[in-house]
């Protein structure tokens, strides 16, 4: 009979050695072919870069930058109430403007004047009058030609400023004459009310004016060219206005977008900055004493080999039209830490060839290099890669063309090292072989000399040159001895396992109560910089003008019979029970079909039947006038007709999120078709999905990491470790996120889908060198893994954190953002690979220890057996 494996041999083969040998002795293959040739795997990746890299000429037109087109869901809801609304309810800026009838929000300057003394009103002099002089600087002859006009004149600013000019009181709000739809609403013109014991206003610390321009027609692109004239020349005239009561504050239609357009470009110059950092980084770690066998060749190399991965994945994704957008500003900083990682895996692995390689040529060395770092590098980018792809499946443009520019980036990362770097590699050790100075690549010679000069070109006072490849074999880094030595068998003591589980769960307890604390959405004023002007706008509309939400449409969207009492009925019904919601104020309501309701039970006109209903209809127009706007009426039908309920104390995105979803799900309740919208529901639609997006892209993501780490890590124990440390880092970034004052929107969900990938690459590193581990004892196998892979690991992180620490320094919400976030990720991902994995990964070898003492006393006892019955 033949030779019987045993049960773990048996396991073993069909585990995961199927993909993994093949894989290995590819590697190796390849590891030799790259030092046999060297040259070719040098200039095909140059000149692969450079022809790539021309598709950078595409760049200024897939430049887009619209904030609603990439940080608001595709497909959002919002979206196609925006065109129901423009084809039933059509705009005529011209001669029937109404800026609460507006589909979109409009071309407009805003400004904020508020008193500079506490104590102080804008409706009273002299704050007053300088309010009147900042309305007449406005309103220069440009903008009476320009501005939306209601009736053949422009509409005012502010429904006050008659008001004002006559200093005549002001009523208390929000109608002034009380007619419905035949006043202006106060709440938003108005802040800091103080108002006596009859509601009549006393005091108020602030006035917003806005100025209407005209889109119809041709007047789109002229009122664009007068507010950019605005925005270049205010603050002049600002100061010409030498205003002493008031303090101002203004915005356009045009701000916002400009702004977060501009963003793109103040990181530029920390490019240089990043690079500098990381090429210093990268040179001290790999630094040594000897001009020979220094390998600063090596380290800038390394770097350079990032630089030509973002320059071909950007050039190829440019070239296939893929939209460069401001979110993608950040790959470089991300792309050019994890190249140095891979790097220093790959100078690690080679200096430890020398010790492992059968011979000592370049051939064998490559080969085992490959051997060693090649697959485990692999694994790393496939999960990053995966990850990335993954995370195109969003509903936001924005985190779609991030994850394309960076995981095409990552798969030129992999392919630059195992080739570019791996043929420096080569080159260099040939250059050592060769006795030749690093800088001049002139052989040393050594002979009777100084020791000062032996010193500098051999690492040693003696006149004697060491061999060189025993020089190299002997010359390991103090750091990898350091783990060895000292860290490995320190985080291995029973004690200290003790205190690691015990951080362990201080840092899950502290992570999930942060999840449960976490904010939703994105702040539109986190897209400009921190010294914009609109920031300050923004404090002064939430300090003064908070009160009062949007003022929501309510649209009924079928042809329905008016006329039937019971159908206004059911319309009257659902119409309280939107009231009802919280974020509702009933006393501001303006609904057409109530008022006509009113003037037909005082008696005036019939409306109980489709002809008189129809036909009455100009009765209503004639006292509002307004509200013919509210009706599409075509021919005998009504299609659609619309009214108005006022939110108020919607003041975070908690209370968007919660009126969005309870205005809508009561909107559905109603027998009668309806419809809710606003212009700024464009933007809170993304809290309906940026949650849902989130969690399926990490499980998703974490579903495929599994899959990945049991085809290539030789365990499938092992690979449930790289999960748990894939979940545990994700619970602990989004948790830790909430305390840093960082909310849930599409930049942080971005970095969200990085975690998943880094989690992956610190653990499996770790693990794979644990598994793969010839030692006896789990204890030794983790100081193992920590002597072969621990300062890898803790050079990639610092790289990692190098290439991104000047965004700190950003006056992006966007860039600082995404510089906490994966200060987050490399901390927890390395606080991981270096401390929690090893330290469970010894209680899984205690547990495979265990297993497999068992099953060696149950073949025993099963042999026995077979003779007893022998």
């Amino acid at each position: 009979m033949g030779q019987q494996r045993s049960p773990r041999e048996r396991c073993s083969c069909s585990n995961t050695n199927c993909v993994e040998r093949p894989l290995t002795r590819l590697f190796e293959a390849l590891g030799r072919v790259v030092a046999a040739c060297p040259w070719p795997f040098v200039l095909v990746p140059l000149l692969l870069s450079a022809g790539l890299g021309a598709g950078f000429v595409f760049l200024p037109g897939l430049q887009t930058n619209d904030i609603e087109g990439q940080f608001t869901p595709t497909g959002g809801p919002a979206k196609a109430e925006r065109d129901f609304v423009r084809r039933f309810f059509p705009t005529d800026d011209s001669e029937r403007f109404s800026a609460e009838r507006l589909p979109t929000e409009g071309a407009y300057a805003a400004l904020i004047a508020a008193t500079k003394r506490d104590d102080a009103s804008v409706l009273d002099s002299p704050a007053r009058d300088e309010v009147l002089r900042l309305d007449g600087a406005v309103r220069d002859a440009d903008y009476e030609r320009l501005c939306a006009r209601s009736d053949g004149v422009c509409v005012v600013a502010n429904p006050l400023l008659p008001l004002l000019a006559n200093g005549s009181a002001v009523p208390g709000p929000p109608f002034p004459g009380g007619g419905a739809g035949g006043g202006a609403f106060l709440g938003t013109a108005l802040g800091g009310v103080r108002t006596d014991g009859s509601g009549r206003v006393e005091a108020a610390r602030a006035v917003k004016l806005t100025y209407y321009l005209r889109e119809d027609g041709g007047a789109a692109g002229e009122s664009r060219a007068w507010l950019e004239a605005f925005l270049r020349n205010f603050s002049a005239e600002l100061r010409e206005l030498r205003l002493e009561a008031v303090e101002v504050t203004y915005f356009t239609s045009l701000s916002r977008q400009e702004e977060f357009e501009g963003n793109t470009k103040s990181v530029i110059p920390l490019f240089s900055v990043t690079y500098f950092l990381t090429i210093t980084f990268s040179v001290v770690s790999c630094l040594r004493l000897s001009c020979v066998r220094n390998n600063v060749w090596l380290a800038c190399c390394g770097v350079l080999s990032s630089g030509l991965a973002v320059l071909s994945s950007f050039g190829l994704m440019l070239y296939c039209g893929v939209p460069f957008v401001a979110t993608v500003a950040n790959a470089p900083f991300l792309i050019l830490g994890v190249g140095v990682d891979d790097m220093f895996i790959m100078i690690a692995s080679w200096e430890q060839s020398s010790r492992k390689a059968e011979k000592s040529d370049t051939k064998s060395r490559l080969a085992e290099t490959y051997r060693e770092a090649a697959l485990s590098v692999t694994i790393t980018t496939l999960t990053d890669v995966l990850a990335f792809f993954i995370g195109t499946w969003t509903a936001f443009p924005s985190v779609r063309s991030f994850c394309l520019y960076t995981g095409t980036a990552f798969v030129f990362c992999y392919v630059y090292v195992i080739t570019f770097f791996g043929a420096v590699i080569a080159l260099n050790h040939k250059r050592v072989k060769g006795n030749r100075h690093w800088i001049t690549c002139m052989q040393v010679k050594v002979g009777k000399k100084s020791c000062l000069y032996n010193a500098c070109c051999i690492g040693s006072c003696a006149s004697e040159s060491p061999e060189p490849d025993t020089s190299e074999a002997e010359s390991e880094h103090p750091m990898s001895v350091f783990f060895q030595k000292y860290y490995g068998p320190f985080l291995t003591g029973s004690w200290i396992k003790l205190l690691v589980v015990l951080l362990y769960g201080a840092y899950l307890g502290g992570s999930i109560y942060g999840c449960t604390q976490m904010r939703e959405g994105i702040d539109l004023r986190n897209l400009a910089s921190d010294d914009s002007y609109v920031i300050a706008y923004y404090d002064d509309d939430d300090r003064y003008f908070s009160e009062y939400g949007p003022r929501v449409m309510v649209v009924v969207t079928g042809s329905v019979q008016y006329w039937n009492e019971s159908v206004r009925n059911d319309i009257e019904a659902c119409t309280r029970d939107l009231e009802n919601i919280a974020y509702v104020d009933k006393n501001f309501s303006l609904s057409w079909l109530r008022v006509y309701t009113g003037i037909a039970g005082s008696g005036l006109i019939n409306i109980n039947n489709k002809d008189n209903f129809i036909n009455n209809l100009s009765v209503l127009f004639q006292y509002y006038p307004s509200f013919k706007w509210d009706i599409n009426k075509t021919g005998d039908e009504i299609a659609a007709s619309r009214f108005f309920l006022q939110t108020v104390n919607v003041t975070s995105a908690v209370d968007e999120k919660n009126l969005l979803n309870q205005l809508r799900d009561r909107a559905k309740q109603c027998v009668v078709p309806l419809m809710v919208y606003h212009p700024a529901f464009i933007y809170y639609d993304q809290y309906l999905v940026i949650v849902q997006n989130t969690i399926q892209n990490v499980v998703v993501a974490a579903g495929a990491m599994l899959v990945v780490s049991l085809l290539l890590i030789p365990s499938p124990l092992c690979c449930l470790w790289v999960t748990f440390a894939i979940a545990s880092v994700i619970v602990g970034v989004a948790g830790f996120m909430t305390f840093w004052d960082i909310s849930l929107d599409s930049i942080s969900m971005i970095n969200l889908v990085i975690c998943i990938g880094f989690s992956v690459d610190f653990s499996a590193h770790i693990s794979y060198a644990f598994v793969t581990s010839g030692e006896s004892s789990a204890n030794e196998k983790a100081i193992g893994a920590l002597h072969q892979l621990g300062y890898p690991v803790l050079q990639g992180a610092v790289s990692t954190v190098l290439g991104v620490v000047v965004l700190a320094a950003a006056k992006t919400y966007i860039f600082r953002t995404f510089f906490k976030i994966m200060f987050l990720v490399i901390l927890f991902g390395a606080l991981h690979g270096l401390v929690f994995i090893p330290v469970f990964l010894t209680f899984f070898g205690y547990f495979r220890k265990s297993l497999h003492i068992t099953e060696t006393k149950m073949l025993d006892l099963s042999s026995r057996n077979d003779k007893g019955h022998s």
